[in-house]
């Protein structure tokens, strides 16, 4: 069963407690973290101390996407603050197996994310040691763009890569998931499907929640 992760830099940060016991009640199966640094992308968002309060209230896996340079100096910082999944970039490093390598030694699952110009290709040698791929599937740094068709033809790429190499890589997209697209995103290949302007902008989330989950059966 494919999972529905919403996005909680779509939530109420002023009632933050509140949309973290509506996702601990609703169908949702991850909590997905943004952190932005304004450096790698154009937004800044939160922290290790917001992530470690979350942490408290949170009953569901911690999916933490490091949108930020030079990831591999907090590695240890967002395993302490309590990330389950820690996906950094493609883009920003050099020494992207040694990253990959580091986080699954402090305990962590190991994502790689990669962005809409980056060919799923880039990936091919090192998919066997990636536990999620991230595949972006908008620009990256602020919620509510609309979802790149082209996406479609990368998950594919991506099921075929991980098929072939025998890899139990999960498959996750962020950017632009809607009620309308979500099935023919978990058609073309998907595991997970980031969700959150239209989780937290829809007058009740958790009904929404439930009504991403009954479209990706």
């Amino acid at each position: 069963m494919p999972l529905i992760a919403p996005s909680m830099l779509s939530a109420d940060f002023l009632n933050l407690g509140r949309d973290i016991e509506m996702v601990n009640n609703s169908e949702a199966d991850w909590f997905h973290l943004d952190v932005m640094d304004g450096r790698f992308v154009p937004n800044i968002s939160y922290g290790m101390p917001i992530i470690a309060q979350m942490k408290k209230l949170g009953k569901k896996t911690f999916d933490v996407h490091l949108m930020i340079e030079e990831p591999e100096r907090y590695l240890e910082d967002f395993k302490k603050a309590g990330a389950d999944y820690l996906t950094v970039h493609y883009e920003t490093g050099y020494h992207i197996h040694r990253t990959l390598t580091s986080i699954k030694a402090l305990g962590m699952k190991a994502g790689l994310s990669i962005n809409p110009h980056t060919p799923v290709s880039m990936v091919q040698d090192i998919i066997g040691e990636i536990d999620l791929l991230l595949i972006m599937s908008i620009n990256p740094g602020f919620g509510g763009q609309k979802f790149l068709p082209l996406t479609y033809k990368k998950i594919r790429e991506a099921r075929d890569l991980i098929n072939t190499a025998k890899a139990g890589t999960l498959i996750e997209i962020d950017g632009g998931v809607t009620l309308e697209n979500a099935a023919d995103i978990v058609s073309a290949g998907a595991d997970v499907l980031v969700a959150g302007n239209t989780v937290f902008s829809a007058p009740d989330p958790a009904a929404m929640i439930k009504k991403l989950k009954e479209a990706i059966k």
